[in-house]
């Protein structure tokens, strides 16, 4: 079903007026863009003050999924990369970080392992991640934000963009 906007577009301004016609007729990469910076910032500024970055977080969380096999490194950064938005040698830095805190562990193998002191790390921030959510999502039902990711994927398909899935 192709549906054509009733509203013409008009430039980027963060001071539009909150009306609908107004808010209608602004641009989604400037907003979807604006949106990404504030909520990228809060989160890592909130994880910087448990002394963990994103990428970090988000390797625990792979190590702590694969806790029976463990993950190699090329697993994670096959896993993280595409949704990270960020190149292999980010991901491998944050690895080598991890171990050396000693909240990665690798195996004979070669396969990665939270350590104790790793789930306490990953439970210690999941309580700020827990929290920095409900900051973000304030003021929004479940609905709204389902709505919300429904439209921003349907823009995405649009413009033939794909979806990177987390394994």
């Amino acid at each position: 079903m192709t549906t054509t906007p009733q509203t013409a577009p008009a430039p980027a301004d963060p001071n539009t007026p909150t009306d609908f016609a107004s808010l209608a007729a602004q641009p989604i990469g400037y907003w979807s863009w604006v949106a990404h910076k504030a909520v990228i910032q809060h989160i890592r500024g909130a994880m910087a003050r448990v002394d963990i970055t994103q990428f970090q977080w988000w390797i625990l969380n792979q190590a702590d999924a694969a806790a029976g096999t463990g993950l190699t490194r090329e697993q994670i950064r096959d896993n993280l990369c595409p949704v990270l938005d960020v190149g292999a040698d980010t991901i491998a830095q944050s690895t080598d970080s991890l171990l050396a805190r000693g909240w990665l562990a690798a195996d004979e193998e070669g396969f990665l392992h939270l350590t104790d002191a790793g789930r306490e790390a990953r439970a210690r921030t999941k309580e700020v991640v827990t929290r920095v959510r409900g900051e973000i999502h304030d003021g929004i039902t479940d609905e709204e934000y389902v709505t919300a990711l429904r439209v921003l994927q349907r823009m995405i398909e649009n413009v033939g963009g794909g979806q990177p899935a987390l394994r």
